[in-house]
């Protein structure tokens, strides 16, 4: 696959929300830390979310099964 923009060799994770409502948000690089994109993801639903020139972090609230190239865990309770 061809890698397009300047998002270079950028990591991606795999979020599966294991409830209805479960939120992600994404979060900016930079001076100061800002929300710049949110998804709300239902029971099963799949995000898959890339780490980029703007993204730096990316928050999960709720209940979610979640996988990176470090392995996999569960977010919530």
């Amino acid at each position: 696959m061809e890698n397009k923009g300047n998002t270079g060799n950028s990591d991606f994770i795999v979020i599966k929300a294991k409830d209805q409502g479960v939120q992600v948000i994404g979060l900016t690089r930079g001076q100061d830390t800002r929300f710049h994109h949110t998804e709300k993801l239902d029971k099963g639903e799949v995000l898959i979310a890339q780490f980029t020139d703007h993204t730096s972090a990316i928050k999960i609230r709720g209940k979610a099964e979640v996988w990176t190239k470090h392995g996999s865990l569960e977010s919530g309770s």
